[in-house]
């Protein structure tokens, strides 16, 4: 297994590439609350399990 399957967070512009967006685009989604974030000192941080249950979720809801 590699590093970043091991990484329990995504970057914010590894959210932008997974749902299609631009990098200013997440960050402005991110700054909304659009997706669950973790601050860390200045750094921004998406769990992996949060995002994939709020993306699980929204799928059912269709």
């Amino acid at each position: 297994m590699n590093r970043d399957e091991e990484s329990l967070v995504y970057t914010v512009q590894d959210v932008a590439h997974l749902l299609g967006l631009t990098k200013n685009g997440a960050y402005e989604a991110a700054k909304r609350g659009d997706f669950p974030t973790i601050k860390i000192g200045r750094l921004i941080r998406v769990p992996k399990a949060a995002l994939h249950a709020m993306i699980d979720v929204g799928a059912a809801e269709k």
